[in-house]
């Protein structure tokens, strides 16, 4: 009986399941585990051959008959933001991005309660308990960070920290760019356009740190839920070819870069 290295990777078929995204269709996933010394390389090659991580298994769909689930990547230092995203900058003026370990808190969890609640009260996430955040958060074998977003208080401008938080993203900090897990926002704040502003700024900090990308997960051409991804611009986006360059929106795909 062949015996397998730990370090070497199984993958694993799930069973199909409703799409959340295109009605009247159904998925399924190719995933395996991101555990040992070497799950941070895993999550690196995974990622860029289109995989996502979620705690600590790397997955992607692997639908009989469709491809509908695009990975996408903003091309962080050639980005340039459009008049609406100078404008999403200038209402959050009055946000300070926090970067800090994994660690989950109560705070976040109080914003995350309420933003499943208002936003996503049927979704698969809807249940989820302070002890499933907890290990959505910790449960990572790679390099992940916690950005928290806050309003800024009358001593900011001394210590540097925020107040009241507004906003979360669960970060993983690749070799080549930022990939955004999950974040969610303060419902109250909807005018804000938290969920484009975060994108905003971790683009902001991927060049700040010299990385090239800015990882999204996937775009799904005729999803309103999904919409919003096509608009950070330039992109690549993955196909059976390699990565696409996009500069426009509706534009077709160029020819793959590495």
């Amino acid at each position: 009986m062949t015996q397998h290295s730990r370090d070497t990777p199984q993958f694993y078929l799930t069973a199909p399941s409703p799409c959340p995204y295109l009605p009247g269709r159904h998925e399924r996933k190719v995933f395996t585990h991101l555990v040992g010394e070497r799950a941070g390389d895993l999550n690196d090659l995974l990622t860029h051959g289109g995989f996502r991580r979620s705690q600590s298994i790397a997955y992607r769909p692997a639908c009989d008959q469709c491809r509908a689930c695009v990975s996408v990547r903003v091309v962080a230092n050639e980005f340039r933001p459009s008049r609406n995203f100078r404008k999403v900058m200038a209402r959050n003026s009055d946000i300070i991005g926090e970067q800090r370990s994994a660690v989950p808190t109560s705070e976040q969890y109080s914003v995350f309660r309420a933003y499943l609640d208002a936003r996503h009260r049927h979704g698969g996430m809807a249940d989820m308990t302070v002890l499933d955040y907890a290990m959505m958060v910790e449960d990572s074998h790679v390099e992940t960070r916690i950005i928290e977003y806050r309003k800024r208080g009358p001593d900011s401008g001394i210590t540097g920290r925020g107040e009241e938080l507004i906003a979360v993203a669960l970060t993983d900090v690749l070799s080549d760019g930022l990939s955004m897990v999950y974040s969610f926002f303060e419902p109250s704040q909807v005018s804000r356009s938290m969920g484009t502003f975060m994108i905003l700024d971790h683009i902001a900090r991927a060049r700040r740190q010299g990385l090239p990308y800015v990882y999204l997960g996937y775009w799904i051409e005729g999803s309103k839920k999904m919409d919003y991804k096509a608009r950070f611009l330039p992109q690549q986006r993955l196909a059976p070819s390699g990565w696409l360059r996009i500069d426009a929106q509706g534009d077709a795909a160029s020819e793959p870069q590495d």
